[in-house]
């Protein structure tokens, strides 16, 4: 295949590599797999302009990507708009989708599994037309990430830090509000704390991933009105990987999904796949199965574990 890859020199793994070096191996390893490549190394706030004009580049097959959960993001939305395959390089801290994907996690071993993978036709998600590949959320999870985006931090270590400073604020002010769903036909109005709808239903880890990208569906999932008290045993039920053994939590799988919030004020915001962005009043999520081509491990094996590198473990999501 024709390649370009991208990476984002801010991005997590990457702010400490030299990437002179890095794309010098990025680029034997994939011309000893067969393929041509190009690699640019890009700052943070252009990348995505960056995998653009990738996308608009005649004659390229694919965008190997590398840098966290919002360049991986990013890049899959473009890859699946665009028609190309994608290639994960999982520079940033969590790293949910490759996880999903079952990729290595450190970004040198990563080069050599998909310099030789395979192409896999997998699960992309979107709401109101805009892509995602791990998650939609609001309430708990947004409320935690606009507070831990009020702190400064420098380093993952102090991004984990804060991240557990906000979640702690959050349980002691858990957010309440009204939604009405309909859920392919199946009609409700609920008052909840959080609302999370996942690219294919969660697995059983604290970090809250999909165990795979295949099954062509939504995972959507609430949390009933919680006090503080319920909001410690949700995460306790987070961290043990139980979540949906809650007794607040109500777990389906869906294809298409319809949300209202009839109270919805303009400064209401939503998470997808770790960005905080503001949240229409109506939201229509669907799955897009089987639509996003992706670089793999060859042969794929179902359940290869993923473990993670020291310090690369931050704070389990929340709903």
């Amino acid at each position: 295949m024709k390649l370009i890859a991208i990476f984002n020199r801010d991005g997590g793994t990457f702010k400490t590599t030299d990437m002179e070096a890095y794309c010098a191996r990025a680029e034997q390893a994939f011309r000893d797999g067969g393929h041509d490549i190009e690699c640019r190394v890009v700052a943070g706030n252009e990348v995505v302009e960056a995998m653009e004009r990738v996308a608009d580049t005649p004659g390229i097959d694919g965008l190997i990507a590398g840098g966290g959960d919002g360049t991986i993001s990013a890049a899959a939305g473009i890859a699946w708009r665009s028609g190309l395959t994608l290639g994960i390089v999982p520079a940033g801290t969590m790293n949910l989708f490759a996880r999903s994907l079952k990729l290595p996690l450190d970004i040198w071993q990563a080069l050599e599994v998909l310099a030789e993978g395979e192409v896999l036709a997998v699960d992309i998600a979107s709401a109101n037309g805009r892509s995602f590949v791990h998650q939609f959320s609001a309430g708990l999870h947004s409320r935690m990430i606009r507070y831990r985006n009020k702190m400064t931090y420098a380093s993952r270590l102090g991004k984990m830090r804060a991240s557990a400073r906000a979640a702690l604020g959050v349980m002691f002010n858990p957010p309440v509000f009204e939604v009405e769903f309909n859920a392919e036909g199946k009609r409700g109005v609920r008052k909840v704390s959080a609302i999370s709808v996942s690219n294919n239903e969660f697995g059983g880890d604290s970090l809250m991933y999909a165990e795979s990208v295949t099954g062509g569906h939504l995972g959507f999932y609430t949390a009933d009105a919680l006090t503080p008290i319920g909001v410690a045993r949700l995460t306790f039920d987070i961290l043990r990987g139980r979540m949906t053994d809650n007794e607040a939590v109500t777990a389906v799988t869906v294809t298409e999904l319809e949300l209202h919030f009839p109270r919805a004020h303009k400064d209401i915001r939503c998470v997808m796949d770790g960005e905080l962005l503001p949240m229409d009043p109506d939201v229509s999520l669907k799955i897009h199965a089987g639509e996003l081509k992706v670089l793999v491990r060859q042969p794929q094996q179902p359940g290869i574990q993923v473990q993670a590198q020291e310090g690369q473990a931050d704070a389990p999501a929340a709903l």
